[in-house]
């Protein structure tokens, strides 16, 4: 039985910003040798300069405000904004050893986020027909402080999340956030918590366990194991 556990992860951390065209061409590189059996998986820590991304299912309209570049990403959803404050974590998994189940993939990487927030201080949760992590702004409504977006190739992961820690909140107004008017976005800074890149990646990497195991729990149901 092949090592699943997060030994066998390259974990990288970037201090600076990382563009996010230069980004997208490392996730490519990495999912094919991933995938032919050249590298190891990857979970990938970073910060982008001011840019929205495109996923395959955004509506020009929702292009309100192009003041920064606009960049296709190939994953699935509508735009995001990333940019300095933010946290993005890219998780580059071959999930033709953790299941195949994308459903799964998906919904264990919203829980880890969640968790994390948790152990920060926030109470966030899913929203049903609303993507992304969710939470009670200072104003008592729900708002968004995580997007999640992927695309899997090759049966290989590829993008996975962000989370506003103190990113300007004005940058969203540039679009719809992943096509939802009804809502606005808060980040943790709004929210009254000071959290530091370095403590949100180590919060995240003590909640990485659950997440694997919950991959590995899909594996073994699909092998029929335990």
């Amino acid at each position: 039985m092949a090592d699943l556990s997060a030994e066998t992860i390259e974990w990288r951390r970037e201090s600076g910003q990382v563009p996010y065209r230069e980004a997208l061409e490392v996730m490519l590189e990495r999912n094919a040798a991933i995938a032919s059996g050249n590298a190891q998986e990857l979970i990938w820590l970073l910060e982008h300069p001011p840019v929205y991304t495109a996923g395959t299912s955004a509506a020009k309209d929702e292009l309100l405000d192009p003041r920064f570049e606009v960049v296709e990403a190939g994953r699935g959803g509508r735009y995001t904004y990333h940019g300095p404050g933010q946290r993005v974590g890219y998780v580059l998994l071959d999930l033709t050893k953790r299941g195949r189940d994308v459903r799964c993939f998906v919904h264990a990487l919203e829980g880890w986020v969640i968790a994390t927030l948790h152990d920060l201080g926030v109470e966030s949760w899913r929203a049903e027909g609303r993507i992304g992590i969710w939470t009670r702004d200072i104003d008592g409504r729900e708002a968004k402080i995580g997007a999640i977006g992927v695309r899997i190739k090759k049966w290989v992961t590829m993008h996975g999340f962000s989370v506003n820690l103190d990113p300007d909140l004005s940058h969203f107004g540039g679009i719809v956030p992943c096509g939802i008017e009804e809502f606005g976005v808060t980040s943790l800074k709004r929210l009254g918590l000071d959290v530091s890149v370095q403590a949100f990646d180590e919060v995240l990497q003590k909640r990485a366990g659950d997440f694997l195991g919950t991959l590995e729990a899909a594996r073994c149901r699909a092998e029929g194991v335990g």
